[in-house]
């Protein structure tokens, strides 16, 4: 079918930028580029019928890491990498909150806590590095990070937990609202967005580069972003981009819950939050990292196992609960790094992916960092 020139106009003309994934990394490249170069087509491209990556798959939790992932990232990397990584996550939020306003993400200033069950392994280091991380983290916070709140452990509800660390500077948030508010931003900047079009292969040419689409179309565009996070390896597999999954489940509203705010246990591996009057719980993947270093969205027996037994042992003892959903989220990890990959793959090809599960926190800071790397 012959387009009419006002679809080939208004639609279809090529783009100075094509930004692959409608997460909150491509979005906010896609909005912040358009800011600098308010001239330039910028175009979107989206799998899924709206955004459907890790952004919108996520258990919304508005975070810079909890004290025994903190300790372990110095012990591992040493002060100076773990740090600068806290101060990203840190000015990420804050920008991100700025950006879109704290009503427009839903994000509820409730806290955030890390969870020692009795006899955990993790509290005797936390507990002895305790006082030297706040020192450490107040150059960057402003303020004292962690303080221990063991008293709130029976107001909370849970049980076999011995020792409770807090921070008023975290919370949840609705990561719904989040991208729904981001969406709507990009899109009266004058980004265009394109969604259900699957990108099979990046082809790079002499006067830009081919985008070829499940269903035989194929678009064209001066200079390309990936912005795919976990699903980077099926255009892009010679990079240093781990998938990982990360299962969630929320149970149906219960009467008299008294869970309050974000929840961490074993260096992050567990998180759980109360969302929608349930309890939404994820994590698990260090029962089988091989096995969840996949693409693959779904669930598995061994871990939503896992998360309903810690459930019915810590979270919920004693109350009948039923879950209500049950998901997964793609993240992305290095092989021996947890920085983010922004890089050129190419003069015409930029890469914006691997947020190690942070991105609502730094994927404002991402974006920046690679609007710079377009621009340049």
């Amino acid at each position: 079918m012959t387009r009419s020139v006002w679809e080939a106009r208004a639609f279809h003309s090529q783009p100075r930028l094509t930004v692959v994934g409608a997460g909150i990394v491509g979005l906010f490249t896609a909005l912040l580029y358009k800011r600098r170069f308010p001239g330039h087509r910028v175009l979107v491209v989206e799998r899924g019928a709206h955004p459907s990556g890790a952004s919108i798959r996520n258990a919304g939790f508005a975070c810079f890491g909890s004290p025994s992932e903190l300790l372990a990232d110095i012990d591992k990397e040493g002060a100076d990498a773990a740090l600068c990584r806290v101060e990203e996550r840190w000015r990420g939020l804050r920008e991100l909150r700025a950006e879109l306003g704290d009503e427009h993400i839903g994000f509820e200033p409730t806290g955030g806590h890390e969870a020692y069950r009795i006899a955990d392994f993790l509290y005797p280091r936390v507990a002895e590095g305790f006082d030297g991380l706040n020192e450490m983290l107040q150059p960057i916070l402003g303020q004292k990070a962690f303080h221990w709140s063991d008293e709130t452990i029976s107001a909370q509800g849970l049980h076999g937990v011995s020792h409770v660390a807090h921070t008023h500077l975290e919370g949840p948030i609705d990561s719904g609202l989040l991208m729904r508010a981001l969406l709507q931003k990009a899109m009266e900047s004058g980004v265009a967005l394109r969604t259900n079009a699957e990108v099979l292969a990046i082809e790079e040419h002499a006067m830009g580069v081919r985008l070829p689409l499940r269903g035989g179309e194929v678009l064209e565009s001066e200079q390309v972003l990936v912005a795919t996070n976990g699903y980077t390896p099926a255009l892009l597999p010679e990079l240093d981009v781990v998938p990982g999954r990360g299962q969630v489940l929320l149970t149906e509203p219960i009467e008299g819950l008294r869970l309050r705010g974000t929840f961490h246990m074993d260096e992050g591996f567990y998180y759980f939050r109360d969302c929608a009057g349930g309890v939404l719980l994820g994590g698990g993947r260090n029962l089988d990292l091989v096995g969840e270093s996949t693409m693959t969205d779904g669930t598995t027996p061994m871990i939503q196992e896992a998360l309903e037994r810690l459930l019915r042992e810590v979270i919920l003892p004693g109350v009948d609960f039923r879950i209500a959903r049950r998901w997964s989220g793609i993240m992305a990890f290095g092989k021996d790094s947890k920085q983010p990959l922004v890089m050129r793959t190419s003069d015409r090809v930029g890469v914006a992916v691997r947020m190690g599960g942070m991105g609502v926190a730094i994927g404002i800071r991402v974006a920046r960092r690679a609007v710079d790397l377009l621009a340049g």
